[in-house]
């Protein structure tokens, strides 16, 4: 055979680690320059950095007021933005943590962050991991969606900025061990608005004052909007569902809430409204309705110098519309649709709502278990209104009770409480001039975001309906005889 023949015996392997090695030759794969130029013992804090090395190129080269633009892709790794640039998303643009750490850190003014999806922070409470975390004043963030986060939008020594249209979702993990979807810390006159949050804990506003809370949507958290020390707050047009609590007030002074819904909150709490030692508020046509206590008031007005306004708001489906401390003094509880709450008003503890105002100038409330009539037909009851049901009494002081509710036991104990005057409670409060129409529901406005539960949808078109009838049903009401003796008249001594 010649020298060059598959027989030659020098060209077949000589050893054991020839053979490995040119099997190891063919199965790996060929490498690319950028793993080529990357050293292999980096830390995964570094590996993520050099990942989001374009945007980082982008941004060294910008000056300040510099507009940015980012192309398409999905880059890994965490970003801190330190100077005043805006930075925009060209299309589908996705910055992922890597599950560690926080993704986004703004330390200079005056920066917007526009369209990205940011998603994967860590999950170390301690460290409070946030999707983006803002230290700077006049920071802008814009339609950006935030998915499996710790804490979504943490914004400290951040006033003048706007949180704009962003849809923030938490990691599906129990309330305790989950994050603030959205934080305000010393963020004075930010504008909340159209943003979307969902398994949260808190949106929550710190020492931060003159904000504006609109337009907005929270649901599945444990306080959809919880205000500590953050005075003249206005809070509109949001919808705050499924959530343990609605909305809670605490320690606050001059907060307006108009037009907002507050459905279906029942966590432990389950209030639609919290207020606590809050003081110069307003709560005006909200639709608080399915919540165990549509408006809960513990301490509130806190001091004397201007009541609490409840106006034209309509409460239905609790299963107590207001829940009131007897510390609760000076409120003004005027112009509202209590309709079909299990129980309308309690009184949390023992004492009495003397000091709270249910009617004022001839106008009170409308009380679907109202059964006066108006015989002038001047949309105004001919007797009073008086909460004195035994069983509701009986309730108030040993909430365990209402396991008994629509019971023989509740219908036994209401018989023996209008038979027998000496075990008929002292009223909880009095309406003098109860309103005979339901008044109507609140209107929103169109550009706030509509709901896409359709459980909320049917809720919200029941209780439409269910006005409708109360205020068709008033006729028959108002054509009473009048028999009953028992009902005092209005302005009677």
């Amino acid at each position: 055979m010649s020298a060059s023949g598959p027989d030659n015996f020098s060209s077949r392997p000589r050893s054991l680690w020839q053979v490995l090695a040119l099997v190891g030759l063919f199965m790996t794969p060929p490498c690319t320059a950028q793993e080529h130029a990357a050293p292999r013992d980096v830390s995964p804090r570094a590996a993520a950095e050099r990942e989001l090395g374009p945007i980082g190129r982008l941004l060294a080269s910008a000056r300040p007021g510099d507009t940015v633009h980012v192309p398409a892709g999905t880059y890994r790794g965490h970003l801190r933005i330190d100077r005043p640039v805006t930075l925009v998303a060209d299309g589908a643009v996705v910055i992922d943590g890597g599950g560690s750490g926080d993704i986004i850190e703004v330390v200079a003014p005056d920066v917007t962050i526009r369209g990205f999806v940011i998603r994967n922070t860590g999950i170390d409470l301690d460290q409070e991991n946030a999707a983006i975390r803002v230290l700077a004043p006049r920071v802008t963030l814009e339609s950006n969606v935030l998915q499996d986060i710790l804490f979504g939008i943490d914004l400290r020594e951040s006033p003048d900025s706007r949180i704009i249209a962003n849809t923030i979702g938490g990691k599906r993990l129990d309330i305790a061990r989950r994050g603030d979807g959205l934080r305000l810390w010393r963020a004075d006159r930010a504008i909340i608005e159209g943003n979307r949050i969902h398994d949260g804990r808190d949106a929550i506003l710190w020492y931060s004052s003159g904000v504006i809370v609109r337009g907005n949507t929270a649901h599945d958290c444990r306080y959809g909007l919880h205000l500590m020390f953050s005075d003249n707050v206005t809070i509109t047009d949001n919808e705050l569902a499924g959530n343990s609590v609605g909305v809670y007030l605490m320690y606050s002074t001059g907060v307006t809430l108009t037009g907002n819904r507050l459905l279906k909150n029942r966590g432990p709490s389950g209030y639609g409204i919290g207020l606590k030692e809050t003081d110069r508020f307003t709560v005006r046509d909200n639709l608080i309705a399915g919540n165990r206590s549509g408006v809960y008031l513990d301490g509130s007005p806190f001091t004397d110098a201007q009541p609490g306004i409840f106006e034209a708001n309509t409460l239905a489906y609790n299963d107590v519309g207001f829940t009131i401390l007897p510390s609760s003094r000076g409120n003004e509880i005027v112009g509202n649709n209590f309709i079909d709450n299990i129980d309308q008003v309690a009184v949390a503890g023992r004492g009495s709502l003397d000091g709270n105002r249910f009617w004022k100038d001839e106008r009170g409330n409308f009380w679907s278990d109202y059964t006066g009539y108006d015989q002038n037909n001047d949309g105004i009851g001919d007797f009073v209104h008086e909460s004195q049901t035994l069983f509701e009494n009986l309730m108030d002081k040993r909430p365990a009770l209402r396991l008994f509710l629509f019971s023989p036991a509740q219908q036994a104990i209401e018989f023996v409480g209008r038979a027998i005057p000496a075990v008929r409670p002292e009223p909880k409060f009095t309406d003098e001039v109860p309103l005979m129409r339901p008044l109507p529901l609140p209107t929103w406005r169109p550009d706030v975001p509509p709901s896409h539960s359709p459980i909320l949808v049917a809720g919200g078109s029941l209780l439409a309906l269910g006005v409708s009838m109360l205020a068709l049903g008033y006729e028959r009401r108002r054509s009473g005889d009048g028999s009953s003796g028992e009902m005092p008249v209005r302005g009677a001594e």
